[in-house]
């Protein structure tokens, strides 16, 4: 272990606030605490909010704020050593420096929706949670369309905060309003307004992240290589995310949203036949995606339910005819349809306006939050899928399902097919008809329980791979451990890219283990499913620490 003196020289002039001195402290605490207590300006009373020990009495409520999976909050669940929750870049580069020094790994949390709990949980031994939920200020500039927003905020805090400033402005990312932008951005993060704009990383014009020396890098301090990894590729195998510089969009003070039902009876499979012909070709400012939940026939009989949710960039008058002309089969009528603000179409897709909420409810990343378990796997579909094959997908989608069975069908297309597969990491473009992610949930603990809906959504995948092109690949931000995964958090090259790395990059893996190498050649930010340092005779050799 480094020396306190070290350690303190190595951390000269960083402001950083520590642990109350109320809190027990064994003798690895007080080495990580002199880590951090340096300067002289920080006084006692200030150091209960932001660091936390499993003593702590703040440390379980915090570690459970976005705990979004259950299936990870078991007793045997690996938990987190300290818990830092920064008020601002300083205490960010601090906690990177010692945990590294102290060789504990760290977990950066924005909003908690990892899929498979890796922002908050570390299987390989000890670890630091980097908690970023008080970490959120935005910061919106209307006359140059632009917003600069750190990583704990959420994806309703966002879009609050721009329609404050704007009725015409928005962005173009996610439909949760507890979403961290953190993660979401970084992974590639789709939306309603991405057939028209792209995904939220292809809206991003700078960033600030601190690197695993701790220094703080923007957009040209970290390289043109680095910013092009974290758009698309995953931050969190390069560093920690401080804030992202937004691009914003144009959007009518008037858009139209709608959701139309259809069962199995009602013609839901030839529709979605349609769809699927016609998707790519819509123009760019229609979206309709598809849900598919089981439903009841009109003799109360369980069955398979689609369910079109729409927003069109315009008003009703002007989408009728579109609809009319490219999809007539779903027989819209204007009264199916609902004319509002972009802001109240935020709320709308993300179920507001069925709990009887406001546009201010945006800002409450818990409201109405009740943790479950779950689990998710997803494709990116590049031919149509076949009468048959949607028919075996219904039979197993209603066998054995669990409490809440999904899929969400959603449109690609647009903008999306003119954005290389190169201009970012994220490599899912023109050829691309939809995202498909499969999803189920249960409320039960116990074993039987979770192997029946774990066994059923294998099971769906694996028929639905029967009808799809090889090879499949998959989407960063539903994040699937069933795909490949390394304990060590030290996989190879050939193995990563032999599993993960292809299915979510494609061939952009192989440029994000050489951006790897060369920024974080140590790998000190890795995980289950993170990118390795990746050194080939044409690689420029590893930065020198700025």
């Amino acid at each position: 272990m480094a020396p306190i003196g070290s350690i303190i020289f190595a951390l000269f002039s960083l402001p950083f606030l520590v642990a109350s001195q109320d809190q027990p402290l064994s003798w690895d605490d007080d080495q990580f605490y002199e880590c951090l207590l340096h300067e002289p300006t920080i006084f006692p009373r200030q150091l209960g909010s932001l660091f936390y020990t499993q003593s702590a009495q703040s440390y379980w409520p915090i570690l459970q704020s976005t705990l979004r999976n259950r299936r990870f909050n078991s007793s045997d669940a690996s938990k987190p050593r300290y818990i830092i929750t920064p008020h601002n870049s300083d205490h960010i580069r601090g906690a990177v420096m010692c945990s590294k020094r102290f060789n504990l790994d760290l977990r950066v949390r924005s909003g908690g929706h990892d899929y498979e709990g890796l922002s908050y949980l570390d299987r390989r031994g000890p670890f630091v949670l980097l908690d970023l939920g008080q970490f959120r200020k935005i910061d919106v500039n209307v006359t140059d369309k632009t917003a600069w927003v750190e990583a704990g905020a959420s994806l309703g805090e966002v879009y609050y905060n721009i329609a404050n400033k704007s009725g015409t402005l928005a962005f173009p990312s996610g439909l949760c309003r507890s979403v961290g932008v953190g993660g979401h951005i970084s992974g590639g993060g789709q939306g309603t307004l991405m057939r028209k704009y792209g995904l939220a990383a292809d809206n991003v014009i700078d960033a600030l992240i601190v690197k695993a020396n701790s220094t703080l890098l923007d957009r040209k301090g970290m390289g043109e290589d680095v910013f092009w990894a974290i758009r698309g590729g995953g931050a969190a195998s390069f560093g920690v995310v401080v804030s992202w510089k937004l691009k914003l969009v144009h959007v009518p003070p008037k858009v139209t949203v709608f959701t139309v039902k259809r069962t199995l009876e009602q013609g839901a499979t030839k529709l979605i036949e349609k769809w699927q012909k016609i998707i790519n070709h819509l123009p760019k400012d229609l979206f309709i995606r598809i849900l598919i939940v089981m439903g009841k026939d009109k003799r109360g009989m369980p069955t398979v339910e689609a369910i079109f949710e729409s927003l069109y960039q315009g008003k009703i008058h002007q989408l009728m005819p579109i609809m009319k002309k490219h999809f007539p089969e779903l027989n819209l009528k204007a009264e199916d349809c609902k004319e509002l603000t972009w802001i109240e179409s935020a709320l709308y897709f993300d179920d507001g306006y069925k709990r009887g909420e406001s546009v201010p409810d945006l800002l409450n990343r818990h409201l109405n939050y009740k943790p479950k378990f779950f689990k998710a796997k997803s494709d990116f579909v590049t031919k149509p899928i076949s009468r048959e094959g949607l028919k075996t997908i219904w039979d197993t989608f209603m066998h054995l399902g669990g409490e809440q069975r999904l899929l969400i069908l959603v449109p690609y297309g647009g903008r999306l097919s003119e954005i290389s597969e190169h201009e970012t990491a994220f490599p899912h473009r023109a050829g691309t008809l939809f995202n498909l992610l499969y999803y189920t949930t249960w409320r039960k603990r116990g074993h039987q329980e979770a192997r029946n809906n774990l066994e059923w959504i294998k099971r769906l995948y694996n028929v639905v791979g029967n009808y799809i092109p090889k090879p499949r690949t998959a989407y960063l931000n539903y994040r699937d451990l069933d795909l490949g995964k390394d304990l060590s958090g030290n996989a190879s090259y050939s193995k990563a890219a032999a599993t993960w790395g292809h299915m979510y990059f494609k061939h952009n893996f192989k440029k994000l283990a050489e951006v790897k190498y060369r920024f974080d050649p140590e790998n000190y930010f890795r995980n289950e499913q993170s990118i390795p340092p990746f050194r080939n005779e044409q690689s420029i050799p590893p930065q020198c620490p700025h």
